[in-house]
């Protein structure tokens, strides 16, 4: 373990044993257990049971300043992966989508900005998953994102966030009885915004296609860098191809070995005919 006089930022073996309360004979034991196994001084620590492998992580996010809400009081559901377990293969799945949408969808050097609308076929695909799992992943980057929840049918970003269902929100904007007021879910992920779905309304198509949803959505391109939105499921209605249109960009999400083939060749001609970009279709295999 390096000394911390000898460097600006503190090692991982410091931020593990500050955040273990380790003491000196601790530390001296894990030091000797690295050099005896060739291991790295986490995996010693955690072989020892004198750490676990959370803090590990913890200590990584922390030296690499990288956002990671593995330690934090907040409770999130386990689902966001990209949020709890950044190293974990999911993730960075994740962040591998996240690479291919900057050069298409959120490409620096498209004339005219587009927020991206997460589609899919029926509930239980897993479209709501992948969409608050993007953002995060988006947040992880310089700039701010921003999540939309306009699934006004089945609703469920705002239980991945650790949250209750909120009387304020998208619903409440769309209707004109509220402003728009977006709010940080997770404090250790700052760059990540919000706008939950509020009252679940009796007609959420007539909300969705009014000009206030447009309006909406002009809004807040200029004030973030990435827009994502989580739309109803296709079996629905049309929800999902109005908010995709309004968007400008969709992506459709299946689940493996669920999806059937017709709904989802339905569902894509339409967004390719209603979209001025389609970015593709992923199937979700996660099982959590």
């Amino acid at each position: 373990m390096s000394s911390t006089s000898e460097q600006t930022d503190p090692s991982i073996g410091d931020i593990i044993s500050r955040i273990n309360s380790l003491d000196a004979s601790q530390v001296e034991q894990i030091v000797q257990y690295q050099k005896e196994k060739g291991v790295k001084f986490g995996e010693a620590a955690v072989a020892l049971g004198l750490a676990k492998h959370e803090d590990v992580l913890w200590a990584l996010s922390q030296q690499f300043k990288y956002p990671y809400q593995g330690r934090t009081l907040e409770s999130v559901s386990s689902e966001l992966v990209v949020a709890t377990d950044p190293f974990d293969a999911t993730a960075e799945f994740f962040r591998d989508v996240r690479a291919q949408l900057l050069g298409s969808v959120f490409n620096p050097k498209r004339e005219n900005k587009l927020a991206l609308a997460v589609c899919s076929p029926d509930v239980g695909d897993g479209k709501s998953f992948f969409s608050a799992n993007l953002a995060v992943a988006f947040s992880q980057l310089a700039g701010r994102t921003l999540l939309i929840d306009a699934d006004m049918r089945t609703p469920r970003l705002h239980t991945l966030f650790g949250g209750e269902a909120s009387t304020a929100g998208l619903s409440n904007v769309l209707s004109g009885r509220a402003e728009v007021n977006v709010k940080r879910p997770i404090d250790s992920l700052p760059n990540l915004y919000l706008l939950p779905v509020g009252v679940i309304p009796p007609n959420p198509l007539e909300l969705i296609q009014g000009q206030a949803f447009d309006h909406l959505i002009e809004s807040v391109l200029p004030k973030f860098d990435y827009v994502i939105v989580d739309t109803p499921a296709a079996v629905h209605g049309a929800d999902a191809r109005v908010v995709a249109a309004k968007c400008g960009a969709a992506l459709v999400v299946g689940r493996g070995g669920v999806t059937q083939v017709a709904p989802m060749k339905t569902l894509c001609d339409s967004l390719k005919k209603t979209c001025e970009l389609f970015a593709g279709v992923l199937l979700n295999d996660y099982r959590g």
